[in-house]
C-alpha cells in the first residue's frame, strides 16, 4: 500500500472560540490501491499544511502506508532539528490519524480494533460549554440543558475574565467571589448530580492558582485544569501538593517525552492529551499506556474538529484508563452539520462507539464544492 499523494484541505471561514477563531486542517493520504487516508489538526492551516507539504511529504511519498510506527519516527527525525512543537507535532498529528484510517480500511475494521479492541460499549462525555447559554450569566440554564439531555458533567471557565483584567498576577476578594459564583449556583441546584471541572487557561501565577483552589476546595469541582502556563512542571508539583483538588493537564504537552516528565513529577491527577497535538493516535496510545502504569486516569483533550472527534472516539473507546471523554454540544449539533455525513452525537450522556472500516467517516460531498475551500496536493 505505497503512498502517492498527500493532500492538504482546509475552509477560510474558522469557527470561533473562547481564544478567537480557528481553522481545522485535513490531510488525505491517497494510496497505490485505490484507499485514501484521513487526519486533521489545527488550530493554523496555513503553517501546518506548509509542514505537510513541504517537510513530510518527501518523507512519506512511495512510502508503506502500513509501516505506521517507523514512518512517524522517520517524520519526527525529520523535524528535529526544527524544534519538535507546535505547527511540526501538529502535521505529524494529522498524517498518523490518517495513516490509521488507512490502516482500519485495509483490514476492514475500525481503528479501534487494531488498537486492541474496546473497552466499553459507549463513552461517557463531558460538555466543554461553547453554548448558546452562557455559564457567566445563566450557569443554571445551562446546566439543566445538559442534564436535560443525559449529559452529567460539564467545564466552564469562569476565572478567565478575571486573569484578562490582573493578567492573572493579583486576584481579590470581590473577584474571588465572582469567579466562584457560577460553580456555587450550580452545585446549589445540582448537588452531586452534574460534575464541574473548572478550566484556566494557563493564565495564572503559582500564588493566585493556589489561592483560588483554596476557596474552590468546598465546592468540589471535578478538577482544576491548567492552572498555570505549561513550561514548569515543578510549579504543579508545588501547586498540586497545596490543594485536596485534582490537578489535570495538559492539552498542549506534546510526545511521549513532555509526558514523562508530568507522570513522573506527579502533579496531574487526570492526564489530556490532544492527539492533534501531542503526536497523533499512536502517541496518545503511548501516553494513555504510561498513565496507567502510573494508575492515572485519562480525559482526552476534545476541542477541533469532527476527525479530531471521531479519532478520538476510536482512542476513547479502546484504552482501559478512559475516565471521561471531552465533547464540545455546539460542535456536534452545529459546527460539524455539513462537513461530515454523521456528527456523532452524544446519546444520553454517551458517545456511541464509532464505525468502521478506519475511522468510519469521510468529509461530506458538499465540502469539495464550498467557495472556501483552499486544497493543495504533493505528488
Amino acid at each position: 500500500m505505497k503512498i502517492i499523494a498527500i493532500e492538504t484541505i482546509h475552509l477560510a471561514r474558522g469557527v470561533t472560540v473562547h481564544a478567537g477563531p480557528i481553522q481545522w486542517l485535513w490531510v488525505r493520504i491517497h494510496t497505490d490501491e485505490g484507499l485514501t487516508g484521513l487526519g486533521e489538526t489545527y488550530p493554523d492551516p496555513v503553517t501546518e499544511k506548509a509542514v505537510v507539504l513541504q517537510r513530510l511529504a518527501p518523507v512519506l511519498l512511495g512510502r508503506d502506508a502500513s509501516q505506521i510506527d517507523r514512518l512517524w519516527a522517520d517524520m519526527f527525525e525529520a523535524i528535529a532539528y526544527s524544534g519538535w512543537a507546535g505547527a511540526e507535532l501538529r502535521a505529524i498529528s494529522a498524517i498518523d490519524i490518517a495513516l490509521w484510517d488507512l490502516a482500519g480500511k485495509a483490514a476492514n475494521k475500525p481503528i479501534y480494533q487494531l488498537l486492541g479492541g474496546a473497552s466499553r460499549q459507549s463513552i461517557r462525555t463531558y460538555n466543554t460549554c461553547y453554548d448558546n447559554y452562557s455559564f457567566l450569566t445563566h450557569p443554571v440554564e445551562l446546566a439543566r440543558s445538559l442534564y436535560e439531555s443525559g449529559i452529567r458533567a460539564m467545564k466552564i471557565w469562569p476565572f478567565d475574565p478575571i486573569a484578562k483584567v490582573t493578567r492573572g498576577q493579583y486576584i481579590t476578594a470581590d473577584q474571588m467571589r465572582q469567579g466562584s459564583e457560577p460553580l456555587r449556583l450550580i452545585k446549589a441546584e445540582f448537588g452531586d448530580s452534574m460534575e464541574v471541572a473548572m478550566e484556566f487557561h494557563g493564565y495564572w501565577n503559582l500564588t493566585c492558582a493556589q489561592q483560588i483552589a483554596r476557596a474552590l476546595e468546598p465546592l468540589q469541582p471535578l478538577w482544576l485544569e491548567e492552572m498555570l502556563p505549561q513550561d514548569n512542571l515543578a510549579a504543579y508539583r508545588e501547586l498540586g501538593q497545596s490543594t485536596r483538588l485534582p490537578l489535570c493537564l495538559s492539552e498542549r504537552l506534546m510526545t511521549r517525552w513532555q509526558f514523562r516528565e508530568l507522570l513522573e513529577n506527579r502533579a496531574a491527577r487526570f492526564i489530556m492529551p490532544d492527539i492533534c497535538w501531542t503526536g497523533g493516535i499512536s502517541e496518545a496510545k503511548k501516553i494513555a499506556t504510561a498513565a496507567e502504569m502510573y494508575y492515572l486516569p485519562v480525559c482526552p483533550h476534545n476541542c477541533g474538529g469532527p476527525i479530531l472527534h471521531y479519532a478520538l472516539a476510536h482512542l476513547a473507546a479502546n484504552i482501559p484508563n478512559l475516565y471521561i471523554l471531552e465533547s464540545v454540544r455546539k460542535h456536534y449539533l452545529e459546527e460539524y452539520i455539513g462537513i461530515v455525513p454523521d456528527t456523532l452525537g452524544a446519546v444520553n450522556g454517551e458517545i456511541p462507539l464509532p464505525p468502521g472500516p478506519g475511522l468510519g467517516v469521510e468529509l461530506s460531498p458538499g465540502v469539495f464544492a464550498r467557495k472556501d475551500l483552499c486544497v493543495d496536493r504533493m505528488e
